[in-house]
């Protein structure tokens, strides 16, 4: 059994009546060997409050944005036994969590689902830009990384499962924010926002402004880079583009922020070069001590997301500020 889903089973167990369980898809190993993806719900569960989701293990040998997002959930779940302000925060937010999105990945510890499909490049949106040469999605072949599966077929039921669940929870909110945990690129922390597939920026900008903004306010001394990921490369396929411009079709009025978490685990192999020579060790911080500075380090950022989702009244752009708001955001990242 993954010792990540036997964490997370065991705080659903500590969690009880406090939390909505609910198994989204199974999945099957060649070896016959099945795991559950689960999409934990805990606070209002009414569709005119606030959620924001947590997800992590898109990407099987990232484990770490697992860990970081089962962190949160155990932070959350242990607070619920005494913690008065968190029951008053959940009663005005929703908080949805999928901490292991890509089990078969995890299992086998490799980037892609047991099929060979990258995750992230599998959503049916093509870039209208030129992208890297196969990191930003290749169709030639499963053995080869970064595979965006068979054109016209469905999307892999991982992915299914995510989409989902992001169009049931967070979707058909008024206000919403999901953070996607990652590692892998960079000596950096950072926090990305679409678009993946074009330089072109969202609709949203004043949002993500307004938000950045009071981040920094309340986080002067932060280690993040906030940016659009197309500031780095562009690709394919990319899941949040493709839920980003479902929002944008399905409710305009809805507001809709997804953010990428990308751990810069090059820090990582900098201070332990022997990393190098282990597949886990290019993602993920394989000495103990760095592992937990990592869990802890991430932590006010979920917890900050949380908040600014329940308090999203209070902060975000009135339409007459979201003209100037877009023009300042567009002097920063683009």
């Amino acid at each position: 059994m993954l010792p990540e889903l036997l964490a997370l089973e065991k705080i659903i167990e500590l969690g009880g009546a406090h939390l909505q369980v609910q198994v989204v898809r199974e999945v099957t190993m060649a070896s016959g060997q099945r795991f559950p993806v689960y999409a934990i719900g805990v606070g209002n569960p009414g569709l005119d409050v606030p959620a924001v989701g947590f997800f992590g293990g898109v990407h099987g040998l990232e484990r770490i944005g697992a860990e970081v997002v089962i962190a949160y959930l155990q932070n959350v779940v242990m607070r619920l036994q005494w913690d008065t302000t968190l029951h008053q925060q959940l009663e005005r937010v929703r908080l949805v969590f999928m901490p292991i999105v890509n089990p078969g990945g995890m299992w086998s510890a490799t980037r892609a689902n047991p099929r060979g499909v990258d995750l992230m490049r599998n959503a049916p949106v093509d870039a209208v830009d030129q992208v890297p040469f196969a990191i930003g999605g290749q169709r030639v072949s499963d053995r080869l990384p970064w595979y965006r599966g068979r054109l016209g077929d469905a999307m892999e039921l991982e992915s299914q499962a995510m989409c989902e669940v992001v169009s049931a929870q967070l979707l058909a909110r008024p206000f919403s924010i999901a953070l996607d945990c990652h590692s892998g690129f960079g000596v950096k922390d950072r926090l990305w926002f679409p678009y993946a597939h074009t330089r072109k920026p969202i609709a949203h900008l004043a949002e993500l402004h307004a938000l950045h903004e009071i981040y920094l306010q309340a986080h002067s001394n932060h280690q993040y880079i906030f940016e659009p990921q197309s500031a780095q490369y562009l690709a394919h396929g990319d899941l949040w583009d493709h839920l980003y411009l479902q929002a944008c079709q399905a409710v305009p009025a809805h507001t809709f922020l997804p953010l990428t978490l990308e751990m810069g685990s090059w820090l990582w192999i900098k201070k332990n070069p022997r990393q190098l020579f282990s597949r886990n060790g290019i993602f993920n911080p394989l000495i103990n001590h760095r592992q937990q500075r990592v869990l802890r380090r991430h932590l006010s950022l979920l917890d900050f997301l949380s908040r600014a989702a329940c308090s999203h009244a209070r902060w975000a752009p009135a339409p007459e500020q979201r003209a100037q708001r877009r023009a300042d955001a567009l002097a920063i990242w683009y």
